[in-house]
């Protein structure tokens, strides 16, 4: 399976392309037998710098860089964003690696936690003064925004996300962080305070040979509409939440 056919990135999204020049009108990814590898172990090129930039936010202003690698897998070119704040050199940063999630960062949706917890994991590096954020284009735990839509409209009926998934004939989750693991292994940290609900993060980070020393909850506030997404989170995907 091309990664291209599993997630979509969405800048430029109302021409059709993604972000790495992937057509995000293509056929939903073909379903597996096995949940895609965190981690890739086949030989993979480094994460390599293509442009950098300030960022001022509400949160204050950031370093911004741009990374790609061809993945010799899936034969593209992933990108993902950096967000830096400080001096992660200076003790283990402050970590949070998120997925792209334009309903909900975007589109305010309600459905999910996800711009919520952006919003909380950016707050807390502004807090500290120092911390980083790997942004993923990896729009519907990787599945891509049309199917993200359809997985919707078949949870409206009543499914929750997981089964929607697997009535498209999609695996619960494709996504892959070994991009993250090369841009730490880039900047040189080995060692990060992880802000995440989702124990296959640390287990990705692990093994890619970064130190989580320690789990940090990253917990938005919860709403009605977003409920029976947390509750499948917690009781079928082993997120830690205490808000449930």
């Amino acid at each position: 399976m091309r990664a291209s056919q599993a997630s979509v990135v969405v800048e430029r999204g109302m021409q059709g392309r993604g972000l790495n020049g992937s057509d995000m009108t293509q056929d939903r990814p073909v379903k597996r037998n096995h949940r895609i590898k965190m981690v890739q172990t086949t030989v993979q090129s480094s994460a390599v710098r293509v442009a950098s930039t300030r960022l001022p936010t509400t949160f204050g202003v950031f370093d911004m860089i741009g990374f790609e690698r061809a993945n010799v897998d899936r034969e593209e070119t992933e990108s993902a964003l950096l967000l830096r704040l400080g001096d992660p050199t200076n003790r283990p940063p402050l970590l949070r690696i998120h997925s792209q999630c334009l309903t909900g960062e975007v589109l305010g949706s309600l459905r999910c936690d996800c711009r919520g917890q952006l919003e909380v994991a950016m707050s807390a590096i502004a807090d500290e003064g120092s911390g980083l954020v790997i942004y993923e284009y990896q729009e519907g735990r990787g599945i891509g925004l049309m199917a993200k839509l359809r997985a919707y409209a078949l949870q409206d009926k009543g499914l929750d996300t997981i089964e929607a998934n697997h009535a498209l004939g999609l695996d619960p989750d494709y996504r892959d962080f070994s991009l993250a693991v090369a841009i730490l292994h880039d900047i040189k940290v080995d060692r990060v305070r992880l802000m995440s609900n989702n124990p296959e993060k640390v287990e990705a980070l692990t093994q890619g040979g970064i130190e989580v020393i320690k789990l940090i909850p990253c917990e938005a506030p919860s709403n009605p509409y977003a409920l029976s997404y947390l509750r499948t989170k917690k009781k079928k995907m082993r997120h830690s939440l205490t808000i449930m």
